[in-house]
């Protein structure tokens, strides 16, 4: 069995997505309706803009969904037999199971990515990867920290990133660097993703949510908040709501997929990170990146 997996923020380049938009009429199509929606011409900083323009959150999220999505969309023989995304991805996950319409996820992506903007703002805060410690001594550690910081990304067995106020991100560190852990690693990122701290956030994302119509996917979508296959469509969108400040379970969803019956794993979108994170699961898993 397939599954298609999407990736999140972090795995952006320059040039993404050119090679759809020069070669498929449909995607350069798909293209140029973004850059109405979105008010700016996001395929001008896509294929040719700069580092520093693409690493812009309002700028970054539009930009890995549309790559992913539209490349998706011109796989010939798209037939998942499940699909998940991670953070960001799911959003992609659910436009290219059909869950939702190309327009609508595409403006879910941009009020996502403007309300988490707003978020970081108001309260400055970051994430760390810690390295080589068991998930269960990561949180008992954050538990013991005064001030928010919390399990974010359980992303394959020995990789984990904590999110929260700038002050307990770095007492946490040093604290998992005591402990054992390989390494404790500040992230380079604006504010602390899938943290009670992104709840002003998530507030102004339901309401987005509310007003989308969801449709039951082609097949089902292992959500990050529950890790668990979902095909009803009222679920779909509480998950969603419930993301920005919950955890993305991904090493969960990567052991629910395959033991229900999950044989290889097909990236789409930028980056292999995904791939990766599968082959921490198991060393000979199968795995690839979307081809047209």
């Amino acid at each position: 069995m397939k599954a298609y997996v999407f990736p999140g923020q972090g795995s952006q380049f320059v040039g993404m997505g050119k090679d759809l938009y020069d070669s498929i009429p449909a995607a350069k199509v798909l293209f140029e309706q973004a850059n109405d929606l979105l008010g700016f011409k996001i395929t001008d900083i896509m294929f040719a803009g700069s580092d520093d323009d693409l690493k812009q959150t309002k700028v970054t999220q539009p930009a890995v969904f549309l790559h992913s999505v539209i490349l998706a969309k011109s796989i010939p023989e798209f037939k998942p037999h499940m699909v998940a995304g991670h953070s960001l991805g799911e959003l992609s996950a659910l436009v290219a199971a059909e869950a939702l319409e190309f327009e609508a996820g595409l403006k879910l992506v941009a009020a996502r990515a403007m309300a988490m903007q707003k978020a970081c703002e108001q309260n400055p805060s970051t994430m760390a990867a810690i390295l080589g410690l068991e998930d269960q001594m990561v949180e008992e550690i954050c538990e013991t920290i005064t001030g928010t910081v919390v399990a974010a990304n359980y992303n394959c067995p020995g990789q984990l990133v904590i999110s929260g106020s700038n002050e307990a991100v770095k007492e946490a560190c040093e604290k998992m660097s005591d402990a054992g852990a390989k390494r404790a690693l500040m992230l380079p990122v604006g504010g602390a993703f899938h943290s009670p701290l992104m709840a002003p956030a998530g507030e102004e994302l339901s309401s987005a949510i509310n007003n989308t119509v969801v449709k039951a996917p082609i097949c089902p979508i292992y959500q990050n908040v529950s890790a668990k296959p979902v095909n009803d469509p009222n679920l779909i969108k509480e998950n969603l709501k419930a993301q920005l400040t919950a955890p993305v379970r991904w090493t969960q969803i990567m052991q629910n997929m395959i033991t229900d019956g999950c044989t290889e794993a097909i990236e789409v979108g930028p980056g292999r990170a995904l791939q990766g994170m599968f082959k921490k699961i198991d060393r000979k898993f199968a795995v690839s990146s979307a081809t047209i």
